[in-house]
């Protein structure tokens, strides 16, 4: 617990982080961030940013808050800001309503803030205490931070899997390994990531669309594809896809010809990337190219060969796998990941699982990736 925090502190900053989740899918390239004023032990605004260019979290409460925001206490998941963007430094309103105190969960990673709030704020006499729920809060926006921090989006590996380690029976096919529920999940993980990834042997297999299909729900995310031959049909989905006003971002090899690049003018961004080895492209160049596109996470959704080029390249952070109570057998299948097996158990990856939930008779398994042999 963060110096000076008490149980009220732990719930009202619990508050905000709630109010935070609200903008789930919406916000990107910001952070979610919410937060709460309270005055003598009572809330008397509450905010969240909805959106980027609409008003950030500390304007709405303090908004609503009016003059009650004088001697109150800030709870926020995250540093207000203090640099000028779409709209005005968030500390620097903080300072001029008259808030005595901020209690915030951790530092804004971004470089044009990255402390720079607090000091404003103590720099004016607020009080300022940050760690409280700082976790909690990373975890909430691990997308804005790894870009910021990391320097690339957030990479999460998603995919279907049988008890028994396969995506997909003979001939590929995978339609459906897990029941409705779990589907519904996997689009919802689409909502959350800013784009969604696959390797060309998947739109050739299957033609997705990648696209969000929620009820109720309008949004539209990177379409991104790794082909390094470009050995694609233009004509099939993915492309033209007249639902999606962005088109899909195709990552070739330096040596594709103009002759192959022309049936898909109009139909797909095509971007040339170098190969790191014979077949593979270079997925360091691929996510530097999306983090200047302001993605803040992607979600890798197959196949077997793109699965096993993140994990090689040590690029994934987070997995998702929906785990469905079926064996399929290997032979002729296929299985997750499509590389030479590890010497010893010990030596391969570790899911370190945060999150298990149950969907019907599927399991979806959330968590952290890291190399067995990085904990010697």
């Amino acid at each position: 617990m963060a110096p000076s925090a008490s149980a009220a502190d732990r719930s009202f900053l619990e508050q905000a982080l709630a109010l935070a989740a609200l903008g789930e899918g919406t916000t990107s390239p910001n952070p979610r961030v919410g937060c709460v004023l309270v005055r003598e032990g009572r809330v008397v605004g509450r905010g969240f940013h909805r959106a980027a260019g609409a008003p950030h979290a500390e304007a709405l409460a303090v908004a609503e808050a009016g003059e009650r925001s004088r001697g109150a206490t800030l709870y926020v998941n995250l540093e207000p800001c203090c640099h000028s963007g779409r709209t005005p430094p968030c500390a620097d309103l903080l300072v001029r309503s008259g808030v005595e105190r901020v209690v915030a969960s951790c530092c804004d990673p971004n470089p044009l803030v990255d402390g720079g709030g607090f000091e404003r704020l103590r720099a004016a006499g607020v009080r300022v205490d940050v760690g409280l729920l700082a976790e909690e809060a990373r975890r909430l926006n691990a997308g804005f931070c790894e870009r910021h921090a990391g320097g690339r989006p957030l990479v999460t590996l998603k995919a279907a899997v049988t008890q028994d380690g396969m995506i997909a029976a003979l001939e590929g096919r995978s339609r459906w390994i897990t029941a409705p529920a779990a589907r519904r999940a996997a689009h919802r993980l689409r909502y959350r990531h800013d784009a969604v990834l696959v390797g060309a042997a998947t739109v050739r297999r299957d033609a997705p669309r990648l696209t969000v299909r929620l009820p109720g729900v309008r949004a539209e995310r990177l379409r991104a594809i790794l082909s390094p031959r470009l050995d694609l049909d233009a004509g099939k989905p993915p492309f033209g896809e007249e639902s999606c006003e962005r088109l899909p971002r195709v990552y070739v090899g330096e040596g594709v010809s103009e002759a192959a690049v022309a049936p898909f003018a109009g139909r797909a961004d095509i971007v040339r990337v170098p190969m790191r080895r014979l077949g593979h492209l270079d997925l360091d160049a691929v996510l530097d190219d999306l983090a200047r596109l302001d993605v803040l996470s992607v979600l890798v959704e197959g196949g077997s060969r793109t699965f096993a080029g993140f994990l090689e390249s040590g690029s994934v952070d987070r997995v998702a796998l929906f785990v469905a109570p079926r064996l399929l057998g290997a032979r002729g299948g296929t299985p997750l990941l499509d590389l030479r097996s590890v010497a010893e158990p010990r030596g391969g990856w570790r899911v370190i699982a945060e999150d298990r939930v149950a969907l019907g008779e599927d399991v979806l398994v959330m968590g952290r990736i890291s190399r067995e042999a990085e904990r010697d």
